[in-house]
């Protein structure tokens, strides 16, 4: 079995700032560091460092060789990231004191995928398989096509939030990833709460609250507490908890235990300065006992 990860490649520039910015306002930095990042990246990385075998479908520029490197120290399979005529997207990142952030965004690379890219490397794939995407790269909707042709588990971590792209793919959705904003931004949209969504499973994130899991299949809801942790940066906590899920299920663990992992991994993260770089493994998951 294996997750096949349509997702972006980024160039994480980190700014530690005393707050952060508002409208018009300079502000001096702290320190500041490159690393890598992008949604899909720090999901590769988290499903690898999971246990399971994660295969990123993507795209850099020329200047983008040391992030694809850095997957493959991670353990993410990078033959499916192609190398095209952009450059690598990157992200401007301020931190603050209190471990919230902003971010700006230039896609760069992750909008330049083909179809022809996503057909060839799903070429192996098969209904042992799942499919994860984001909404950082192009192609949404041709990859959820090709992924649910081949009758693969298809989840969608909608993120950055986008109604009508989350629309356009919901359709061919096994399992949904929203936070609490996202979740009521798609009901106002679509005039459906996120439990009568036409998707199996969805899960809600909380934040410091921890998460929700509708099943549709049977009507249950679920709540999961957070465990408690003195946050330090919450960069690529979502993406932490999205990439150890989809390993959890992958691995053949039921829905319960995966969330219950996959909060471990977030909590984790979020006492760590950085994304992918910095995403726990899973011997220091199991090893992490916080209180809940």
């Amino acid at each position: 079995m294996a997750i096949f990860n349509l997702g972006s490649i980024n160039a994480d520039l980190v700014y530690r700032v005393p707050h952060l910015p508002g409208a018009g306002e300079t502000l001096a930095a702290r320190s500041f560091s490159r690393g890598l990042g992008g949604k899909g990246a720090n999901m590769s990385v988290a499903a690898a460092r999971a246990g399971a075998r994660c295969l990123h479908i993507g795209a850099v520029g020329a200047d983008g060789r040391w992030a694809v490197e850095r997957l493959m120290e991670y353990g993410v399979d990078t033959r499916p990231v192609a190398t095209v005529d952009d450059v690598t997207g990157n992200a401007v990142i301020a931190v603050d004191d209190a471990g919230e952030n902003n971010i700006i965004i230039l896609p760069g690379a992750n909008r330049a995928l083909t179809e022809d890219h996503i057909a060839r490397a799903l070429t192996e794939a098969t209904e042992a398989d799942s499919f994860l995407f984001q909404n950082e790269t192009n192609a949404l909707r041709i990859g959820a096509e090709r992924a649910s042709a081949r009758g693969m588990r298809v989840a969608h971590a909608a993120a950055p939030f986008d109604a009508a792209s989350v629309q356009q793919v919901l359709p061919l959705l096994d399992l949904l990833f929203l936070n609490e904003v996202e979740a009521a931004q798609l009901a106002e949209a679509t005039g459906t709460e996120a439990a009568s969504l036409p998707v199996r499973d969805i899960i809600v994130t909380l934040g410091s609250k921890g998460c929700r899991w509708h099943n549709t299949d049977s009507g249950e809801t679920r709540s999961f507490p957070a465990f408690k942790v003195s946050p330090v940066d919450t960069t690529g906590a979502g993406d932490t908890f999205t990439g150890y899920v989809m390993a959890g299920l992958d691995r053949g663990m039921p829905m319960e235990q995966a969330i219950r992992l996959a909060s471990k991994a977030g909590a984790l993260m979020v006492t760590r300065m950085g994304a992918a770089d910095v995403i726990p493994d899973l011997k220091e998951v199991q090893a992490f006992n916080p209180p809940a």
